[in-house]
């Protein structure tokens, strides 16, 4: 008789342990946020640096997978994402149209540079404008490399030929076959050939000791980079951590993740690689 209350204890403590762990296990899963983000910004270590920060202060984790911004928009769709870090607006535009996403919001901000060797072959250093400098690189038929994958970086520069009214094409225009990899595979590549490439300057920063590209053409108003983030629409498809996602927009618009922002990179490259663009960072500190 013992022997039986004794296996009902057991067996009644094992079903509580049981229904404990299963109770948790939505509790866990909503308290993970999935990111999918263009690769720039976690190749120049803002976006480890702000998930880390994110995760000390509330105990959520941030998980994040890179690729160039039409490959993460391409990958949200899949509904296996609960936030997107990107930058192409037009791209991002479509992307909330065609109901995918919703909540955008300007996070930061820098800026394209036009890179080139130091001798400078297409005679473009100190132009103002960069469409008249990629004019100028196409008619000496100068090499350029582009990324060539739609990604935020591609979709610049094919803004600013397009600024230029020229769809280049030539033996000079060279895609670079892994482009996909991200900025600075890119700029190693173009380094290596000692071509022309548009770049945002956070990869150049990081990388300027290590190639021999610097930067020609710069400040020109197209060449304006925004880095935003938008949410998965949860109405579009079923398990997306929404309250978390939304909780991880907030903070990185907060004065907490803005400064992280504006500090990141200064005392290591000098100057910073990233700047806060928040609308409430604008509201307080000015744009």
């Amino acid at each position: 008789m013992k022997r039986k209350t004794g296996l009902k204890r057991i067996t009644l403590a094992l079903l509580v342990v049981s229904l404990a762990v299963l109770a948790a296990l939505p509790a866990l899963a909503a308290g993970t946020v999935r990111m999918s983000s263009t690769i720039g910004p976690i190749d120049a270590g803002i976006v480890p640096a702000l998930v880390e920060a994110y995760g000390k202060k509330t105990g959520t984790k941030v998980t994040f997978e890179g690729a160039g911004t039409g490959a993460t928009l391409e990958k949200a769709k899949t509904g296996n994402f609960d936030i997107v870090m990107v930058h192409a607006r037009s791209l991002e535009d479509q992307f909330i149209a065609d109901g995918f996403g919703v909540d955008r919001r300007d996070i930061m901000y820098n800026d394209f540079v036009i890179l080139g060797p130091d001798s400078d072959p297409a005679g473009i250093k100190g132009m103002k404008s960069a469409p008249a400098a990629l004019t100028r690189i196409a008619i000496m038929g100068s090499p350029f490399v582009t990324r060539g994958d739609m990604s935020g970086t591609h979709v610049k520069e094919l803004e600013v030929w397009g600024a230029a009214h020229i769809k280049p094409e030539g033996d000079w225009y060279v895609t670079y076959s892994l482009g996909k990899l991200g900025n600075a595979a890119t700029t190693t590549f173009a380094n290596r050939r000692q071509a022309y490439v548009l770049m945002d300057r956070a990869t150049y920063l990081t990388m300027k000791n290590s190639i021999r590209l610097v930067p020609l053409v710069e400040k020109d108003p197209i060449l304006l980079n925004l880095i935003a983030v938008i949410r998965v629409n949860p109405a579009k498809f079923q398990g997306l951590n929404a309250d978390a996602a939304v909780a991880f927009a907030d903070w990185l618009e907060s004065e907490e993740a803005q400064l992280i922002i504006k500090e990141f990179g200064v005392k290591k490259y000098g100057e910073p690689l990233f700047f806060p663009n928040s609308r409430s960072w604008n509201a307080k500190h000015g744009k």
